[in-house]
């Protein structure tokens, strides 16, 4: 899709394209409001500023979208974005589980991660590092990483 195209599309099609991009309907209806977007840099800054201007509660609604790693998934876009966990050994992928389950008791949602390019030995790596974190800056830190998923695929959105 093009960004004119994506630019012309009702209400309910931008709200489903950018839904796919982040699960925050706060961050949908900023969006919503700035069409139409000149140019994709415009876009992208757009998504980044309503991303940070977000709650707290607003990046937990999009982390609760996200399949966890190395979980199987129906998510197309998901699975291959976790490509890396996919094809992981299965003692890593039972790491994995393990750990991410461990992350959530600890913060409360699920560990997020720009996981595009990243191999399942690295995510793992970054999960158990990220299990340390304070709260208030792990919340940040993901929130982070959200920021690059959602500026991934609205790029992938509009390839």
């Amino acid at each position: 899709m093009t960004l004119e195209n994506l630019n012309i599309l009702d209400a309910t099609a931008k709200t489903t394209a950018l839904r796919h991009c982040c699960g925050s309907q706060v961050w949908v209806d900023r969006m919503l409001a700035g069409f139409p977007y000149s140019d994709q840099p415009s876009l992208l800054a757009a998504a980044a500023r309503n991303w940070r201007q977000c709650s707290p509660a607003d990046w937990l609604e999009a982390f609760h979208h996200h399949p966890k790693i190395g979980a199987r998934t129906t998510d197309a876009t998901a699975a291959a974005e976790q490509s890396g966990a996919s094809s992981a050994p299965t003692d890593i992928l039972q790491r994995l589980a393990t750990d991410n389950q461990r992350y959530e008791e600890r913060f409360g949602y699920i560990f997020i991660v720009c996981a595009t390019g990243k191999s399942a030995y690295e995510m793992l790596g970054i999960l158990n590092t990220r299990l340390d974190n304070p709260t208030d800056e792990e919340l940040r830190i993901a929130m982070t990483e959200q920021e690059k998923i959602t500026l991934l695929r609205l790029q992938k959105l509009l390839a």
